[in-house]
């Protein structure tokens, strides 16, 4: 196996939900075996991953974030479900557009920055890098259902009219591509020059494994690999392409066939075209019938999906050789 490049790397994660605590048991056993990454990025679950190894944090303090201090069930904060009985509770929940606020999560995610004090992209800088895609450590992928195109933040805050990406906040970027559709309220962003409201839900309904965030152009050698992360069930082992939830749920209600809609969106049109090229820096992680939002999941299936996230970065890097993927798909 060779050594060329091997101790660094560019990560892409996409999104799953719940199902991202896998991402964790991956990151951690890539921290294990000496890997350091540099640029990462998200969609959705797998942009809160990004984020938190962004700011600094470290294999074992993300299985712990993972495994020991998230109660994910928290992030159900409020739902129109609890009181359908009472009139006008279903004409709020569209005019809110989603079942949870998400206030929650937000606040779990600012804790968690703030702890490693870097709050804004301003403090995510790599001013080293000419390359704009490298201009900051983390990407996150969002959705601007107003403008129908995908947002890459935050190189893209000046479409929100914000000309200087440093000021966004990480964890609103991050609260802007995990915003579930059905689930999850939408986040407004009011244009700061047009004054229009751009509501952007999740990545996924772009881009749900955005793995040529970080390439370079043409077939310029890269210094070092871009390892790409997806959630995948038994049958796509061998391939891609396929949804990610092994759960068929039951349609008894109106609002489980939406969450079903919304889920099938997510699969994103780019996890269907994964060409061999990017195939073979694609570590696909078995998700164990785990769906994207079991939130009240038990600690026994998250240490089974951590497990499977680091026995997959195991399997994968094995067999992992970067001078032989540039070889053929880069010179």
């Amino acid at each position: 196996m060779s050594t060329t490049g091997q101790l660094r790397a560019d990560l892409v994660f996409e999104g799953g939900g719940v199902k991202g605590i896998a991402f964790a048991g991956a990151y951690r056993e890539l921290t294990d075996r000496g890997y350091q990454a540099e640029c990462v990025a998200g969609t959705s679950a797998g942009a809160i991953t990004a984020a938190l190894i962004a700011v600094g944090y470290s294999g074992a303090e993300v299985e712990d974030i993972a495994l020991r201090h998230t109660h994910f069930k928290d992030f159900e904060d409020r739902t129109f479900l609890d009181e359908l009985g009472r009139p006008g509770q279903m004409a709020e929940f569209f005019i809110r557009r989603g079942m949870h606020s998400g206030e929650s999560f937000l606040a779990w995610m600012r804790r968690l920055l703030a702890s490693k004090g870097k709050t804004t992209f301003g403090d995510l800088r790599n001013p080293s890098e000419s390359d704009p895609s490298r201009a900051y450590r983390l990407q996150v992928v969002a959705s601007d259902v107003t403008a129908r195109s995908m947002l890459v933040l935050p190189r893209d805050a000046a479409a929100l009219g914000i000309d200087d990406p440093d000021e966004l906040g990480i964890a609103e970027a991050v609260r802007m591509s995990m915003s579930i559709p059905v689930f999850f309220e939408p986040v407004v962003v009011k244009h700061r020059k047009t004054g229009q409201d751009h509501v952007i839900v999740d990545g996924g309904l772009r881009s749900n494994y955005p793995i040529w965030l970080f390439d370079a152009p043409g077939f310029a050698p890269p210094r070092f690999p871009t390892f790409g992360m997806i959630l995948v069930t038994p049958d796509e082992q061998s391939a891609p392409g396929q949804p990610a939830d092994a759960v068929h749920p039951v349609m008894d209600s109106d609002v489980t066939f939406l969450k079903a809609v919304v889920s099938t969106m997510l699969q994103a049109h780019d996890r269907f075209h994964v060409d061999h090229a990017n195939f073979v820096r694609t570590i696909r992680i078995p998700t164990l019938g785990v769906g994207t939002t079991e939130f009240d999941i038990s600690p026994e299936r998250s240490q089974a999906l951590f497990d499977s996230g680091r026995a997959a970065v195991a399997k994968f890097l094995d067999s992992w050789d970067f001078d032989a993927y540039k070889q053929q798909f880069r010179s």
